[in-house]
């Protein structure tokens, strides 16, 4: 027996999708993304729309089908729209700029923090403190913006740091006296 439950993908004129052997491949005007899928999971194409379909309700089955919608729907966005994530730098003195391909952290430490891209991303600084990752693939531009924050996490104390846009940090109350 084989169930839907989740929406279909449709699939946007200018892009191609490809099913052979459990792989997808997406190519679309920004690029060309592929990735193996799971083998228990039927994928059909019909009509310019994109359906999955689970052989069972097995609690297995019903994961690896949204999982296996979520990244298709993922690669049919990249390579028509793009990712961004957008990086805020906060505290005194901080900021970033770009060298090339590299980006270059000032964020309280003796030395510059430099970061080069992951293959897949790019660095865009619009202003000293709000750094932009943009790409294709959305797994890279997410993994690239953890990175960068890892550098130097906001801090509860006095939200210094590096935070994703919209992150709310909680504050926490310093020492009383």
């Amino acid at each position: 027996m084989s169930r839907v439950g989740k929406a279909p993908v449709p699939i946007p004129d200018g892009v191609e999708v490809t099913l052979d052997g459990g792989r997808c491949h997406v190519r679309g005007p920004r690029g060309d993304l592929q990735q193996q899928l799971r083998t228990e999971m039927d994928v059909r194409i019909e009509d310019g729309v994109l359906t999955v379909h689970r052989p069972s309700d097995a609690p297995t089955h019903r994961a690896l089908h949204g999982l296996t919608r979520a990244l298709i729907h993922n690669m049919v966005v990249g390579v028509t729209e793009g990712f961004r994530k957008t990086l805020e730098i906060h505290g005194t003195g901080y900021r970033a700029e770009l060298r090339g391909d590299s980006l270059v952290l000032n964020v309280g430490f003796s030395h510059q923090v430099q970061l080069d891209a992951i293959e897949g991303a790019t660095f865009e600084v619009e202003t000293p403190t709000l750094v932009h990752i943009d790409g294709i693939d959305k797994q890279i531009v997410g993994q690239q913006a953890a990175l960068v924050r890892r550098v130097r996490p906001p801090e509860p104390y006095q939200g210094k740091g590096i935070r994703y846009r919209g992150e709310q940090v909680r504050r926490k109350a310093g020492k009383r006296t």
